[in-house]
């Protein structure tokens, strides 16, 4: 069920959210009846007694859980290490808690046995451990892992490949808690080739135990594994796994039923006995109900391996693969079990069939242990079924899924952060409208030069990104690269010299006034990639577009990665700026024009096409007023440029520039010797740059072509910081940008 952004708008608009900090990140988190709390790293219940206790809304998850530990659902919890719940301890997840990985290998979670876990999501609030990068991907961290006291046939206990715990004994009905309703997202960081993480791994879990509606999203191996143990799993799905799916062995005996498949890189389902041993007992013996695998996958919607085991398969819908099951020609115990009758498969229907399709690759006698009939799978067939409709991701039917982004806002809308936007055309702030992006929401352009996001005067824009969780604007390519896409465009009612009023050269909206404290919102932490998209020669979008833009806004912390003009420009205005990174422009990184009057503050250029800077005053007159009156500090520029890592020109102005490290240039301040204007100003002492240093200069360096009388006394040069670390990245930098 597609949804559309605009029947959202009046639920965003009623929504709002007051926190309050509590300060260290080992303080105590209260929730909001301040009945308990948890303690970072020492999960314990901590009652804080009285009225000072406040609600948080961050907090670190690592170390061992040994008493009844409940997490609050306001909280966005960080996974930063293992966090291991022991031998009488309980972990309780309430629906609607988000937890976000952020250490790799070493982030997971992970029950002992003895130990319980209960995660109590629902359909409309599921519980999401996820991925806590700024660019999410699979491997990223390690995933669930859960271990019981129920038969395997790897020994009477041994210890899970990962997290390093022991399990497997003789309690068929032993109960490690519930997992209902769990999204897992970016899981199987690798130790190495043999040694990786699953989403979900349950290692010898019993039948006590509940696990019903989880979902792997593309993890980096298997989905969903089971190492022996007798838990059955109903209402399960992996999506776009990078290795199997659903994965069981070791002797694993139970029931799954409802399980939805799609996009594995390996097999849909990879069933096996023993790795070592394929008669090891006791055999895998597994009943699978209503089973849905849609391709492409590389290995089989099943793959039978390993000694196979005892599988009573029936209503399996295999879509878009080019095998149905696949059994090594090598693996001789399952083929022994194939001949004596234990793969049953009934009621199997084939469907959109790949080119060269086979039912199997078994070459054995046996050929008719596959009966084919008509069959809905999961429930829908190869579409997604009912049950996965609000709490998944990636399915047609998703909680998070991809919204289109067009048309104008004139009211209150805020976007989501768990959904996928698409920009498939222009979409408008008008006046009087209010868009507020909230940190981690990624928008994906689809549109070439007719996508792009813009703010009309009147119009307010509040991107709410975090160092943490940016906010993303990027090309929805399948190949990514300059020029994809447009870019951000502000418009405001500050003065710029281009007249009273004026018309963007991109987006066609009206700026510029004589509001110098105009507000057109607040920009934090957004990193812009791949935009510019070209109408003509002088029409060309750049990364962030400000045009006559008040100083009641915020612009920090923005950066612009591959865009194929300029990678931010400011037209007039008087909005200063402070925190921003332009990666490989196409044209100039940062350009300022037509009476711009502001302060910017560390900026960290790389790899500029053209100028490092390019500073102008009026590109018709270079007289024009109110002149560009620009004031500079702590910026680096790093890298071949052509005009210059300043270029000064079309009259320039008055600019002030403080603490400049410009490295590996062959020219310093670039000034055209036809710019009369340009050439009066600085003689005039207009263009003062102080503590400038130079490092790693190319062959023929210059620290200017200017030619007139004042040389370059407009230079002092110095020891310089620039943005923060020289030529090398700022540190404020780590963490929400790309390509440092």
């Amino acid at each position: 069920m597609k949804r559309q952004l605009f029947s959202l708008m009046i639920a965003f608009a009623t929504l709002s959210l007051v926190v309050v900090s509590c300060g260290d990140d080992d303080d105590p988190i209260q929730n909001a009846s301040c009945s308990d709390g948890v303690q970072n790293g020492d999960e314990t219940g901590v009652d804080c007694g009285g009225s000072s206790c406040q609600p948080c809304t961050a907090a670190n998850l690592s170390g061992e859980i040994t008493t009844d530990v409940t997490l609050d659902a306001t909280v966005t919890y960080k996974l930063t290490g293992a966090y291991v719940v022991q031998d009488g301890g309980v972990l309780r997840i309430p629906a609607g808690t988000r937890i976000e990985a952020t250490g790799g290998t070493s982030s997971y979670i992970a029950v002992a046995q003895g130990g319980k876990i209960f995660v109590d999501g629902n359909k409309d609030n599921p519980v999401v451990m996820t991925s806590g990068s700024s660019s999410p991907a699979p491997k990223d961290w390690g995933g669930l892992v859960v271990c019981g006291k129920a038969p395997t046939n790897v020994g009477s206990t041994a210890t899970s490949e990962v997290a390093g715990l022991s399990y497997g004994g003789t309690e068929v009905a032993d109960n490690s808690g519930s997992i209902r309703y769990l999204r897992i997202e970016y899981t199987g960081a690798t130790f190495n080739s043999s040694k990786e993480f699953n989403g979900l791994s349950l290692f010898g879990v019993g039948n006590g135990t509940t696990v019903e509606y989880v979902q792997s999203y593309q993890g980096g191996d298997d989905g969903i594994e089971f190492f022996g143990g007798t838990v059955n799993g109903k209402y399960l799905i992996a999506t776009e796994s990078g290795d199997d799916s659903i994965d069981f062995a070791d002797g694993w005996a139970g029931t799954g039923e409802y399980w939805y498949i799609s996009g594995s890189a390996k097999a849909g389902i990879e069933g096996s006995n023993n790795g070592d041993n394929g008669d090891a007992a006791p055999v895998t013996n597994a009943t699978l109900k209503n089973i849905s695998v849609v391709g492409p996958v590389t290995e089989g919607a099943l793959f039978y391996k390993e000694g196979g085991g005892s599988f009573n398969i029936d209503n399996f819908y295999i879509a878009n693969v080019d095998l149905g099951v696949k059994v090594k020609d090598t693996d001789t115990e399952a083929a022994v079990r194939i001949e004596n009758g234990d793969l049953v498969m009934t009621n199997v229907q084939f469907a959109s069939n790949a080119s060269g399709f086979e039912t199997t690759d078994y070459t054995g006698a046996n050929q008719s242990f596959v009966s084919e009939g008509v069959t809905s799978g999961a429930g829908n067939g190869a579409a997604a079924p009912d049950w996965a409709a609000g709490w998944t991701r990636g399915l047609s039917n998703s909680g998070v899924t991809s919204e289109n982004l067009a048309g104008e806002v004139t009211g209150n809308v805020t976007l989501n952060a768990d959904v996928e936007y698409l920009l498939t055309s222009a979409f408008v702030v008008k006046d009087g409208g209010k868009l507020t992006i909230p940190a981690g929401t990624t928008i994906k352009a689809t549109g070439g030069t007719s996508s792009y996001i813009a703010v009309a005067q009147g119009g307010q824009i509040f991107v709410e990104g975090t160092a943490n969780d940016p906010v993303v604007m990027t090309s929805g390519a399948a190949t990514t690269g300059p020029k994809d896409w447009g870019g951000l465009v502000v418009c405001g009612k500050a003065p710029t010299n281009v007249g009273a009023v004026a018309t963007s050269e991109v987006a066609g909206l009206t700026y510029g006034g004589t509001e110098t404290t105009d507000n057109s919102g607040s920009i934090r932490y957004l990193r812009i990639e791949y935009t510019g998209a070209t109408f003509n020669s002088s029409k060309e979008f750049n990364g962030l577009s400000l045009f006559g833009v008040g100083n009641g806004t915020t612009v920090e912390y923005v950066q612009s990665f591959e865009g194929g003009d300029d990678g931010i420009e400011f037209f007039g205005g008087t909005v200063n700026a402070s925190y921003l990174v332009c990666i490989n422009s196409g044209d100039d990184s940062i350009d300022f024009a037509d009476g711009y009057n502001g302060t910017i503050e560390n900026v960290y250029i790389s790899g500029s096409a053209k100028a490092g800077i390019e500073a102008s005053n009026n590109g018709d007159n270079g007289d024009a007023m109110p002149v560009t009156n620009l004031t500079l500090r702590n910026i680096t520029v790093v890298g071949s440029v052509t005009e210059g890592a300043l270029f000064y020109k079309e009259g320039g102005g008055k600019f002030t520039i403080d603490n400049f490290y410009i490295s590996a240039v062959d020219l310093g301040v670039k000034v055209s010797s036809a710019d009369a204007e340009a050439g009066v100003r600085i003689e005039n002492g207009d263009l003062v740059m102080t503590n400038v240093e130079f490092a790693n200069n190319a062959t023929g360096f210059q620290i200017t072509d200017y030619t007139g009388a004042a040389g370059s006394t407009f230079l002092t040069e110095g020891t310089a910081t620039g943005a923060g670390n020289g030529a090398d990245a700022p540190t404020w930098t780590m963490g929400w940008t790309r390509g440092l």
